[in-house]
């Protein structure tokens, strides 16, 4: 050996060291290529799939999900849409609060396709076939569709002219003309005893054709929506107990009307009056496991199981002692919480700055995160450690879940087109969060490690080629 090596020229170590770089750089660019493409690592791929069964290794696969949370099976779980969107129960009001964010700011806080989805919200509540037979009706319907917010009050007020007790024209300048919440609340007063009038008498007729079931079903959707509005003037304005009878009365009242998710408005208001023991009751209630789960339902009932413990926890004292049954259950809690929604940690902690909420979000989304912690955050400050217990505990989620798209643990896979629906509900100036995010794998790493270093070999032969030959000769005698 030691012949043949004192007989190699400095060219070809040069020539070896440069097809190394060649080479190692060509499987650098395709693992990068299959990772982009794929998400996962070649190499790690072929090991993991091919040769672990060869020397007798098992794969060591992520833990089985537990009971879907919904209380579905695996074939309707299959069948279940990823990304559906629903109406944020805490929007804000788009005259009162909206514009005058982008009064203030100059940015625009709701994205086309948000208001979009908005406009089609509110011809199917607001809307129906009979609509032809009162004329302040067929005025709003097209105001309904009008994409310029002018145009829509000008119609609004036509619808008036029309008719003076047209409910839904009073709701669309509470919503849009209306630039504090105290006006809101007035146009909302007008259009609630107008509704109710209104759905009197649909009540009284309704059964004489489908027309009139139409159109009960139509006054019924204005009553619910002024009523629950009114309440959320109330909330904003302080008076916060009697919000909660008028979420509470509605809830009675309208007892099917359950997908409207009325009962998170009710959370919201129970916490800041910090009736933690009514709170209970209402989760007891809601997060049931036939219910579909959100943000609110999940991170409030971790909150609540985190504020038996937060203001002793030690993370210190914990690691010595072992965590105690509430402690555990609070952690279980938490981890429980961020699996159903990843993104919210961040906008607590305030690692992540908030912007206004839009109109719809994305369960399981960056877009329910930003409309929960923009109303909860003051709510888990308000409880000593909480924020320090969460921030002990949330990544470990991570830990238990390290497939989440294709397995989950309590909850079924992270749907995995969230990211595309955030950023059409979320403005541009947003910082959309994905989850997970797609770290480089081990082999990336490896492979742009041996092109530099053989690159850097390949130069350092070229330039000292004497000096790279008796370093080699070294090397190899060792």
């Amino acid at each position: 050996v030691t012949v043949f090596l004192s007989t190699l020229t400095p060219k070809f170590y040069f020539a070896l060291t440069v097809t190394s770089s060649f080479i190692s750089g060509l499987i650098f660019v395709f693992e990068w290529w299959h990772f982009r493409k794929y998400g996962t690592s070649f190499i790690e791929q072929v090991s993991v799939s091919h040769l672990r069964p060869l020397i007798g290794g098992a794969e060591n696969s992520p833990p089985a999900p537990a009971a879907f949370s919904a209380g579905e099976n695996e074939s309707s779980r299959q069948n279940m849409p990823e990304c559906k969107v629903w109406r944020n129960p805490l929007n804000l009001f788009r005259g009162a609060e909206y514009s005058r964010y982008m009064w203030v700011t100059g940015k625009e806080p709701l994205t086309y396709y948000d208001m979009n989805l908005s406009a089609q919200d509110h011809q199917n509540f607001f809307t129906c076939d009979t609509d032809s037979l009162r004329p302040s009706d067929t005025v709003m319907q097209k105001a309904w569709r009008e994409r310029n917010p002018q145009a829509r009050i000008k119609a609004a007020y036509q619808a008036l002219e029309l008719n003076n007790d047209c409910a839904t024209a009073y709701v669309l300048l509470a919503e849009e003309e209306a630039t504090t919440i105290v006006d809101a609340e007035k146009y909302f007063k007008q259009a609630l005893k107008a509704g109710e009038m209104i759905y009197r008498k649909s009540q009284n007729c309704h059964s004489q054709s489908p027309q009139h079931e139409a159109q009960l079903r139509r006054d019924t959707n204005v009553l619910v929506y002024v009523k629950r509005r009114l309440a959320m003037c109330a909330r904003k304005l302080g008076r916060i107990r009697e919000a909660v009878k008028m979420m509470r009365d509605l809830m009675k009242e309208f007892p099917l009307l359950s997908m409207l998710n009325i009962h998170e408005n009710l959370l919201e208001a129970l916490l800041e009056l910090q009736a933690y023991a009514d709170v209970q009751a209402v989760l007891a209630k809601y997060d049931d496991i036939s219910l579909p789960k959100s943000a609110a339902i999940c991170y409030t009932a971790a909150l609540l199981k985190a504020r038996a413990v937060s203001e002793r926890f030690s993370p210190e004292t914990a690691s010595k002692r072992g965590l105690s049954t509430a402690e555990i259950n609070a952690v279980e809690a938490i981890h429980r919480a961020v699996e159903f929604n990843p993104h919210v940690p961040k906008y607590l902690l305030e690692m992540k700055s908030l912007v206004l909420p839009p109109e719809h979000i994305l369960k399981r989304g960056d877009s329910e995160a930003v409309a929960y912690a923009f109303f909860h955050l003051q709510h888990w400050k308000r409880i000593e450690g909480a924020l320090n217990l969460l921030h002990c505990t949330w990544e470990g989620t991570f830990r238990m879940i390290p497939y989440p798209l294709e397995k989950g643990h309590l909850f079924y896979p992270y749907p995995s087109c969230t990211e595309t629906a955030d950023r059409e509900l979320l403005p541009t100036f947003h910082e959309v969060s994905v989850y997970p995010q797609k770290e480089l794998p081990f082999f990336i790493h490896f492979t742009a490690g041996l092109c530099s270093f053989s690159a850097m070999l390949a130069l350092l032969t070229h330039q000292f080629p004497e000096l790279m030959v008796v370093f080699a000769k070294a090397v190899s005698t060792v």
